[in-house]
């Protein structure tokens, strides 16, 4: 993950999830299952370390208000009643997990791997930076791009109480409430195989959620410029992966397609050191991301992440910012056939980029 740009805000990690056959795929799954169990018996109570007067003021306080974040989160949000976010896990290393992404090179679909239960994801999770690196290796040597993120949070969808990990603080306080509400969402809605679906509706849930945690306890809002960097710089990114899908369909040999691949991310970076060398002077938090190397595969999270972001923020406008009837709305969308949920949800974000227009909910 890219520290102060939530390119990895969250992932669904497919654990102790059986019915999986060939050596390579029980290595894995081993893997996960040592991880996963490794970090059950690490967590703590968080009222626990609360309470002890030996422990950090600083973690203290902070981990005081994910306790009081997570009621929130139950009562006006209506997420999951349960024990998430009730325990935490100090970790020794600075992510909890690292997903690999892969994409070919004329292309900018991520690589599908498929899960029981999780579904198909683009991506593949680690406990271990040494094996994500390894399967990166492995992918690239198959022809693949790759990329690796560092990942915060995950979620197990519920089937185990998912603690409050070390490596969600290392942001600020803002950043690990909305992780928290992002995970939450995932625990309440979770549609198999869309992951562009799951993604987009957990960070609309993570950054409303913080905006009505702040408002309730008489604090401003998030900055809406440092917002609205974030958001110029993601759908310039999302602007660029669009012009690269296009390019990748026009019948074009090879070495023709790689010079105009190249130009394309060449205009990307002079859009990005004009915005540093002038508005941007002071903002650094895109510049490890945008400064390393670019490629389908870490193009890809943007896709995942962001698409429908807008479709679900019309929504909640839609029904009157009510987030029982945006539950039952979204639920509803959610029972769609995947390819009429992708047309609504394209629609609604349409609509949202372009004049004001009423819509239905049906």
């Amino acid at each position: 993950m890219v520290r102060g740009l939530r390119v990895l805000r969250a992932t669904a990690l497919p654990v102790l999830l059986l019915a999986v056959t060939g050596c390579a795929s029980l290595g894995y799954y081993g893997h996960l299952a040592r991880g996963q169990a490794a970090l059950l018996r690490q967590r703590v109570p968080i009222a626990a370390v609360v309470d002890d007067a030996r422990a950090d003021p600083v973690l203290r306080a902070r981990l005081a208000e994910v306790l009081e974040a997570r009621a929130f989160a139950v009562s006006h949000l209506g997420l999951p009643d349960n024990a998430s976010y009730t325990r935490y896990v100090a970790l020794d290393r600075p992510w909890v997990s690292w997903a690999v992404y892969a994409a070919r090179e004329f292309s900018t679909q991520p690589a599908l791997r498929c899960f029981p239960v999780a579904g198909c994801v683009p991506y593949v999770g680690y406990f271990s930076p040494e094996r994500a690196r390894a399967e990166a290796q492995r992918l690239r040597a198959r022809g693949l791009e790759t990329w690796i993120g560092g990942v915060p949070a995950y979620s197990t969808l519920g089937w185990f109480a998912d603690p409050v990990f070390s490596s969600m603080l290392r942001g600020g306080q803002d950043e690990l409430i909305e992780i928290v509400f992002h995970e939450l969402a995932h625990q309440w809605l979770y549609v198999r195989d869309d992951t562009v679906f799951n993604e987009s509706l957990a960070s609309f849930v993570g950054r409303q959620g913080l905006v009505e945690w702040r408002r309730s306890r008489g604090e401003p809002e998030p900055d809406p410029a440092r917002a609205e960097r974030e958001r110029a710089f993601v759908t310039r990114v999302l602007a660029l992966r669009e012009d690269l899908a296009a390019l990748y369909a026009r019948p074009l040999d090879p070495a023709t397609m790689r010079i105009l691949k190249a130009a394309h991310i060449a205009d990307f970076r002079a859009w990005y050191a004009a915005q540093r060398a002038g508005p941007w002077r002071d903002e650094r938090r895109f510049d490890a991301w945008a400064n390393a190397p670019i490629d389908n595969a870490a193009l890809a999270p943007f896709g995942l992440y962001d698409r429908w972001v807008p479709a679900f923020e019309g929504v909640f406008e839609a029904v009157g910012q009510d987030w029982g009837r945006f539950r039952a709305a979204v639920e509803q969308v959610a029972r769609m056939p995947p390819a009429v949920r992708s047309d609504y949800l394209d629609a609604w974000a349409a609509a949202m980029e372009g004049p004001p227009r009423d819509a239905v909910l049906r």
